[in-house]
């Protein structure tokens, strides 16, 4: 019998979950790098830029690559011939290890887990309890994978009980531009078939704990209808245009993993979840010989990929915004935000909504401002703020008019609005500016000061001023009402569509 100290499971949990909050794993990263290459689309072409120069600096800083440090997942394999040495549970340990890695006074993470889902959604100020998910197997030994998955990519997940007749592709399809862009492309696609509708899910989820392996995929050729599926799914997804961050390109995903399992004669369970530009998991096994620890990859192993804003940036002035500045704005340009800049997202909203319908006083004044939705990392020694990468607009959409009707001149945060949204913006002669999910770090750099001027009992969803300089961000909405993310991948699939019928030719 092998015993598994406590003290080793918490430790190696800790260890890994610190560690991919700085490092990609290096198959997203060589996989990024040749999606950079290829790319043909400038505006993509930028957003993988921005996303491979902050990896980089996250590896080198160690912080994290997203300010959404995530939800823990934990799948443990545990060898039957192994005891754990411990009076707690295995969740409890696991989540001691989840603890003191969300803690760590060096690389503090952003705790995001709230107790009470339904009701008072209370902070657990610590990121657990985790997800755990445990197997007993044959064997002298415990295998762990962790991951840590951030809530814009998690809430994109679909699922549906298909007829045994219906096409997966072709629900795959029709997905896939409902998800909009607030996963964070260029990510992967993990896919569950079978079982019954929560086997499904796991199936998914525990797919996008593989390796990215496309390309050798294509290079040998499929040998079974499984990878024929992976390989049909990744070229009519990739032939819909959406691209990098939504906004057209030739690289929306990088791999397709599908795990499947026996189901009932009735039924086709099928599940998808996406995983980020912010891919974080990692795996590590114990046999009693003590705790285990992760290798860092070379910094060698990066693309030589060094954003640097365009030329045709154009720099705005916060303090001085004006409606006709705002006005002036097309869709697709690229803008670098100087001077102070308010924050809020979707506790710090609803309140306002809250105190207006009692007509009570706001705690900032946001007419001739400018919102960004973001919760930061807390800031180490050294640091104005921790990593401050935008959260996913479209959360805010109900809240849009209310906010414009306040005087705000235009918002800040990642992938596409809703329709109302659009409305609100076009009324107001209002925009919408889009910075880049998954650079989280980098974008923390252009901000130079912050203090907390509202709601401060949020913590991460308080309302901060920054004071930024040459913060990346592009339209993505302008004043009339026209949307990159409904623009730019229409004529991104019509490019790719002509050169597929050139290279068939």
């Amino acid at each position: 019998m092998i015993t598994i100290k406590e003290a080793d499971l918490i430790e190696s949990v800790a260890d890994a979950l610190q560690f991919i909050s700085y490092y990609h794993p290096m198959d997203y990263i060589r996989a990024l790098g040749a999606a950079y290459e290829a790319e043909e689309s400038p505006a993509a072409k930028d957003a993988i830029a921005q996303i491979l120069t902050n990896s980089r600096m996250c590896a080198e800083g160690h912080r994290p690559i997203c300010q959404d440090t995530g939800i823990v997942t934990i799948f443990v394999k545990w060898g039957q011939a192994c005891r754990l040495e411990s009076d707690r549970s295995l969740q409890e340990v696991v989540d001691e290890g989840v603890r003191r890695a969300y803690l760590h006074p060096e690389n503090r993470l952003r705790a995001s887990i709230l107790k009470d889902p339904a009701f008072s959604r209370v902070n657990t100020k610590d990121n657990t309890p985790s997800v755990l998910h445990v197997e007993m197997v044959p064997g002298h030994h415990v295998e762990v994978t962790v991951a840590a998955k951030g809530g814009g990519s998690e809430n994109k997940s679909k699922f549906k009980m298909l007829n045994p007749s219906d096409s997966i592709l072709d629900w795959v399809l029709e997905m896939v531009p409902q998800m909009g862009a607030g996963w964070c492309p260029p990510g992967m696609l993990g896919i569950g078939i079978g079982g019954t509708a929560e086997k499904a899910m796991l199936l998914a989820k525990e797919s996008l704990m593989g390796d990215i392996d496309m390309a050798q995929l294509k290079a040998r050729g499929p040998q079974n209808k499984i990878e024929e599926l992976r390989i049909e799914i990744f070229d009519k997804v990739n032939a819909l245009g959406i691209g990098a961050q939504g906004l057209g390109g030739l690289a929306t995903i990088l791999d397709v993993k599908i795990f499947d399992w026996p189901t009932h004669a009735a039924s086709k369970p099928v599940a998808m979840i996406p995983n980020c530009a912010a891919t974080r998991h990692a795996h590590f096994h114990l046999d009693g010989s003590g705790p285990a620890y992760l290798e860092p990859p070379s910094l060698d192993e990066w693309p030589k990929v060094e954003w640097a804003p365009s030329k045709e940036a154009i720099r705005v002035d916060l303090d001085t915004l004006t409606p006709e500045v705002v006005a002036s704005w097309k869709p697709g340009d690229r803008l670098l935000l100087n001077g102070k800049m308010l924050t809020g997202r979707d506790a710090a909203h609803k309140r306002i909504q809250d105190m207006l319908a009692k007509s009570e006083e706001l705690p900032v004044e946001f007419k001739g401002r400018v919102i960004y939705y973001v919760g930061p990392v807390d800031p180490i020694p050294g640091e104005v703020v921790g990593p401050a990468g935008p959260t996913t607009a479209t959360r805010m959409d109900k809240f849009t008019k209310m906010m414009l009707d306040q005087g705000l001149l235009a918002m800040v945060g990642k992938a596409e609005r809703g329709p109302a949204a659009i409305e609100a913006i076009s009324q107001a002669k209002s925009a919408y500016l889009m910075a880049v999910g998954g650079a989280a770090y980098l974008v923390a750099r252009a901000i130079k000061g912050a203090k907390v001027v509202g709601f401060e009992d949020l913590g991460m969803e308080a309302i901060y001023e920054f004071d930024v300089k040459d913060m990346p961000v592009t339209v993505a909405v302008d004043s009339e009402g026209t949307s990159v993310h409904h623009t730019a991948p229409l004529v991104w699939r019509e490019k790719i569509a002509k050169m597929k019928a050139l290279e068939q030719a």
